[in-house]
């Protein structure tokens, strides 16, 4: 697995999981994970070619993603939503898993040069 793969995987989770969401709640702010993955999905063919500034902007836009869902979280967990906090938690662990092969990317691009 490498980052262009995990980012490709995370960008589908966001967007197919957002729009169950959003289809489940009519809630807009749903709408936010969608407008993520796809955002991640134009960055993959950057990602793949190994570009510092897409690879970066795709790193940041998951960090802020990743960041973003928590709040979310809290919220189905305290309505006692178990299908919502299911949803949010795929989302976390993709955005997670997907920094996991970014940070690898770049510890190993580093010790190249």
């Amino acid at each position: 697995m490498n980052s262009f793969k995990a980012n490709i995987i995370n960008s589908i989770i966001l967007i197919a999981v957002g729009l169950w969401g959003y289809l489940e709640s009519s809630s807009g702010t749903a709408i936010i994970p969608v407008l993520f993955g796809w955002v991640l999905l134009f960055c993959s063919p950057g990602v793949k070619k190994e570009n510092k500034v897409v690879a970066h902007i795709a790193v940041l836009v998951t960090l802020i993603c990743l960041l973003g869902l928590f709040m979310p979280l809290n919220g189905a967990i305290e309505r006692g939503e178990n299908i919502g906090v299911a949803r949010v938690s795929v989302m976390i662990a993709s955005s997670v898993f997907a920094m996991i092969f970014f940070v690898k990317s770049f510890i190993a691009n580093r010790k190249k040069s």
